[in-house]
């Protein structure tokens, strides 16, 4: 199948083969019809699906098709993400593919002046890319009204309830009119996205492109067991030996981020670190760097992650593991993408090795353990096997009876008492 067969108009078609566009991917190629007849979306991809595509393209078409009027502090169209840097990311997209249909499009997000958000708001737009937290806040000021939605897209929806805004995705959901288009895209299905799901979906249309949490199939993975304080040395041979044009490294917090930064730029390697204490321009310059190839090595914590889609990412290095057994699923994914070869390696602790076998009950498949010795690590080792189950053992129960026999203070008390015989001279 190619986009012409999915009948996008003119404009857009032009756009697409400007950008090199031929044919759509497995999510663009299932779920562009059905956007385009009205229909409610429930899509499950990973990562690199293409799936910002599948529906911004639809939408664009529905826009520029049935043109009105802007209504002042309205938007048709509303994009939720749960980062800052997607949602500027998503609105690249728009723009790319619809830059000949001449819409209006805005970013709304924290850490920004909101003076260009309400100026922009202010006149009425096509399409609104935002975060749930600075949206809600322009609405209370009544800057915003949803009252004259007609699409809502919620992208990466199971990141979103991780960050705990399922409160906030919840009041838009009642701001928003009844008689409106939903679309819910996610890379995961736990039970609570599927609960939401039903609540907010009508009849819609389901799309699962691979298994929910299954790791793309291109990525090598593997696992080295190593203590905590000689991680440092494990990098530097890893990096040193696998030789990667491209890495993206993980930690837990953000101050191990910048700890691990330092460290490789102390060691003449070309590293940024990026997470929610930067500031925008700060994380948006780092994603430059490292998109334009001017900087080799990105440290990033999970929810900075999100915003990340840089293609020829090599190898990911979960320095830290992952407490979220989806987060591992999400991490990786940022390389093996569009069929190319991937390699993610995990440095796994003597904590970490219960967050390595909830990994692995959630993608269904052992994660393969290497040595470290064969990066050149020549630093002390961890036994080099998993955490077992420990085996069940039930309680021993201790009968107690209720008589005197078992009893020993009811037996005491049956005792007759003992008097000392008087010394009686």
């Amino acid at each position: 199948m190619s986009f012409d067969q999915l009948a996008l108009n003119a404009p857009i078609q032009r756009a697409l083969r400007g950008l090199g566009y031929q044919n759509p991917t497995p999510i663009q190629a299932a779920g562009i019809p059905p956007i385009l007849e009205g229909r409610d979306l429930q899509g499950c991809a990973q990562t690199g699906t293409g799936k910002t595509a599948a529906f911004a393209l639809p939408i664009l078409h529905k826009l520029s098709s049935l043109r009105k009027k802007t209504k002042p502090k309205s938007t048709r169209a509303l994009v939720l993400t749960p980062t800052r840097e997607l949602a500027v990311q998503v609105t690249d997209c728009f723009k790319d593919y619809g830059k000949y249909l001449g819409l209006h499009l805005m970013t709304v997000y924290g850490g920004v002046s909101l003076r260009p958000q309400i100026k922009a708001c202010a006149r009425g737009l096509d399409i609104m890319v935002a975060t749930p937290g600075r949206l809600l806040d322009l609405i209370n000021r009544d800057f915003v009204r949803l009252d004259n939605l007609e699409i809502m897209v919620l992208d990466e929806a199971d990141r979103m309830l991780d960050m705990g805004f399922l409160p906030d995705i919840k009041r838009l959901l009642l701001m928003a009119p009844k008689e409106r288009q939903t679309l819910f895209f996610s890379a995961t299905m736990p039970p609570v996205i599927v609960n939401l799901t039903r609540k907010i979906l009508n009849t819609p249309k389901k799309i699962q492109i691979a298994r929910v949490s299954e790791p793309v199939e291109q990525i090598d993975q593997s696992v080295l067991f190593v203590a905590q304080e000689d991680k440092k040395e494990l990098l530097d041979d890893v990096l040193n030996s696998s030789k990667p044009s491209r890495v993206l490294i993980f930690t837990r917090t953000k101050h191990s981020a910048d700890k691990v930064a330092r460290q490789l730029a102390r060691r003449h390697v070309k590293a940024q670190a990026i997470h929610g204490n930067k500031s925008q321009n700060a994380r948006q310059a780092a994603l430059n760097n490292f998109r334009t190839g001017r900087t080799k090595v990105l440290v990033a914590t999970d929810v900075a992650s999100r915003g990340i889609d840089v293609e020829g990412v090599t190898h990911v290095i979960n320095y830290d593991m992952p407490n979220e057994p989806e987060s591992y699923v999400h991490r990786i994914g940022r390389t093996g993408r569009a069929g190319a070869k991937g390699v993610a390696i995990s440095f796994c602790n003597s904590q970490e090795r219960s967050f390595l076998r909830n990994i692995e009950r959630l993608i269904r498949q052992s994660v393969p353990v290497s040595d470290p010795r064969a990066f050149g690590y020549e630093g002390p080792l961890l036994p080099q096997k998993k955490a077992p189950k420990k085996p069940y053992r039930p309680a021993k129960r201790r009968r107690v009876g209720t008589g005197s026999q078992n009893n020993p203070v009811s037996r005491k008390k049956t005792e007759p008492k003992r008097y000392k015989r008087a010394n009686v001279k």
